[in-house]
């Protein structure tokens, strides 16, 4: 068993966290102070769009920064929870769970459970997260539904397998079948293309057919949970 690494001393976090307490508390900025969790929602997705171009990007100092946007968004959150009757929690709470969660899915690491490869580890996780939430009766219960549609489409197609759900991908034309990512980035934007020539709107249209596949892989999920319930009598 791993032994847990000795906490550090983070003064330039604590800093920013002492930042954010400043800039809400009472004579310090308007804005910050008017701010709920809805309102930040907006920012929280710009930020972290922006830190996926930086990484893409492979910019080290654009990374720092964006890494530091999408950190002040936690803070911020934790600190009006902090000061919010009915939330009553802050950024110790959050960091305490997660140290606490990140144990749980790690067996392998704090526990006595061995795994040998990175799909061990995944296997650990579906079974972890199986019992950490036993109210979720479908493998799609807990995708987000507000991620843009292309990566919906890919969480929701790697969630559908887990429940022996798959799609035909044979490709009548070569032509529609790219082999590499660029040949796939080129087909998708002429697609967006000529959706947009013809008044089609694409991210609408991929949703519409990804309501249609959800429903069908809980239909898939219903089939064979009523398969293996026992009969009355």
């Amino acid at each position: 068993m791993t032994e847990p690494v000795e906490p550090r001393t983070h003064e330039a976090l604590e800093e920013l966290i002492a930042t954010v307490a400043l800039l809400r508390a009472p004579g310090g900025c308007p804005w910050d102070a008017d701010q709920t969790h809805e309102s930040l929602v907006q920012y929280l997705v710009e930020e972290s769009w922006e830190l996926i171009d930086a990484i893409e990007s492979g910019d080290r100092a654009e990374m720092i920064e964006e890494l530091g946007d999408v950190l002040y968004q936690v803070l911020f959150h934790a600190d009006i929870a902090a000061h919010t009757a009915d939330a009553a929690f802050d950024i110790d709470d959050v960091a305490r769970h997660m140290t606490a969660k990140m144990v749980s899915r790690h067996p392998h690491v704090f526990g006595d459970r061995e795994a040998q490869t990175a799909d061990d580890v995944v296997a650990f996780w579906e079974d972890l997260k199986a019992e950490e939430k036993p109210h979720r009766t479908s493998v799609l219960d807990g995708v987000p539904r507000g991620m843009p549609a292309l990566a919906l489409a890919q969480k929701l197609l790697g969630k559908a397998e887990k429940a022996g759900v798959t799609v035909d991908v044979t490709a009548p034309d070569a032509a529609v079948s790219p082999s590499t990512e660029d040949e796939l980035g080129r087909l998708l934007f002429e697609l967006a293309a000529s959706a947009r020539s013809q008044g089609l709107d694409a991210e609408r249209a991929l949703r519409g057919a990804l309501r249609t596949f959800e429903q069908e892989v809980r239909d898939v999920e219903s089939a064979a949970a009523a398969s293996l319930a026992p009969e009355a009598g």
